[in-house]
């Protein structure tokens, strides 16, 4: 099966583990501040201003926590977004506000979600679909216009920028993904960042149960008598990562550059092999000063065949998907807004595979079981008898 994602690992991610294990700590330490570390300097942000996570969900409901998220508020984002998002707004009390995004690009525009606040509205969240930034520089400017904090979901987006800004840095909180669909992975993990060195230490705290206090052995280097002693300033869950996953992670992070190289060589040449196809859209190209992860690659084809494409590729050993389920169509959230070019999106688009270890063959193949659906001849409907002969027929029977 040709696999929608895919991770890549191999001998150099073995030999960080082997090297946790020997050094016999494989709690949070020294590796997974490494990690912490080199993933700021990835996105262009201050060292002390990233804080790892167990992973990105878990980030975005600490986010909507540390930025004050509560009954009576609401909290805009986009209707394509992972379920995550609009559970950490209902799990605070608060009401996931859908809004729509473009039918091509699955991204929401400024002025879309600009035209959902209210007085109530006490947050935004955005996700770069696909790791295609959209138009975030122009959401951040609006939100700080009307006083609104933004989070940036950017699991999609660990190699995406806008003219050198990296994406998950232009709000008041970015959350990132390592989990084992993402292009670099650490089998698990997410990462938070905020500029706010309040939010952050919160954060931090937060993390963590609640604890003032988090190492026995740090206050046994200040020689406290009861190093066990702590505080708890607030009533927080244990969210942190370990030093295995994070040596994973620190490793696939000195990979993701070549691993991205990759993905826009399968992303051209899915766009070349497309080119001509009838009746299939692919992606909307990326505006100028734009780079993209390419975490996925995505066509649109006519509703009333789209599921019977994927089963036909599927039959031909092509696993696709669709990512994200609208959620204005989820029950539990209470919101069933129409909304037309998430709808659109949602019943036409499909996910094509895309990972660094797909060969090019792999993707001509992908590509051939598609033409050979689109392209095949339209059933023909049989043409009517003559009356005499139907009238034969009623006879014999």
């Amino acid at each position: 099966m040709i696999n929608v994602f895919q991770p890549m690992l191999g001998e150099e991610e073995l030999a960080a583990v082997a090297q946790v294990f020997s050094g016999n700590w494989i709690g949070r330490g020294s590796r997974t501040e490494e990690f912490e570390q080199a993933f700021a300097r990835h996105i262009g942000v201050p060292g002390d201003s990233m804080v790892s996570m167990n992973s990105c969900t878990e980030a975005t409901f600490l986010a909507l926590e540390l930025l004050g998220v509560g009954p009576g508020d609401e909290v805009v984002l986009p209707a394509v977004s992972f379920v995550g998002a609009a559970n950490a707004v209902g799990a605070r009390g608060a009401r996931p506000v859908f809004c729509d995004v473009d039918a091509r690009s699955l991204n929401p525009t400024a002025a879309e979600i600009e035209s959902r606040l209210t007085p109530a509205t006490k947050a935004v969240i955005v996700l770069h679909y696909g790791g295609h930034p959209g138009d975030i520089a122009e959401i951040a400017r609006m939100c700080r216009r009307r006083g609104v904090r933004l989070v940036e979901d950017a699991a999609n987006a660990q190699a995406s920028s806008v003219d050198g800004r990296s994406c998950g840095t232009f709000g008041d909180i970015g959350v990132w993904s390592f989990d084992h669909g993402k292009i670099a992975v650490a089998v698990d993990g997410g990462m938070l960042h905020s500029p706010d060195p309040h939010l952050v230490a919160r954060a931090r705290t937060a993390a963590y149960l609640g604890m003032e206090q988090r190492s026995g052995f740090d206050e046994a280097a200040r020689a406290r008598t009861r190093w066990w002693d702590f505080e708890v300033s607030s009533f927080g869950r244990r969210s942190v990562t370990n030093d295995v996953l994070a040596a994973i992670g620190t490793v696939q992070l000195r990979r993701l550059p070549g691993f991205v190289r990759r993905r826009q060589q399968i992303t051209a040449l899915y766009d070349t092999l497309l080119a001509h196809l009838p009746g299939v859209e692919r992606p909307p190209p990326l505006p100028a000063g734009h780079l993209s992860s390419h975490y996925l690659y995505w066509i649109q084809v006519d509703p009333a065949i789209r599921d019977e494409v994927a089963r036909h590729l599927y039959r031909r050993g092509v696993y696709t998907t669709f990512r994200y389920h609208p959620l204005n169509r989820v029950a539990a959230y209470g919101t069933p807004a129409r909304l037309p070019g998430a709808d659109h999106a949602a019943d036409s688009t499909l996910c094509l595979p895309l990972h660094q270890g797909l060969t090019d063959d792999d993707v001509r193949s992908v590509v051939a079981g598609l033409r050979e659906f689109v392209t095949r001849p339209a059933p023909r409907t049989p043409a009517r008898r003559h009356d005499a002969e139907e009238g034969r027929d009623a006879v014999r029977t």
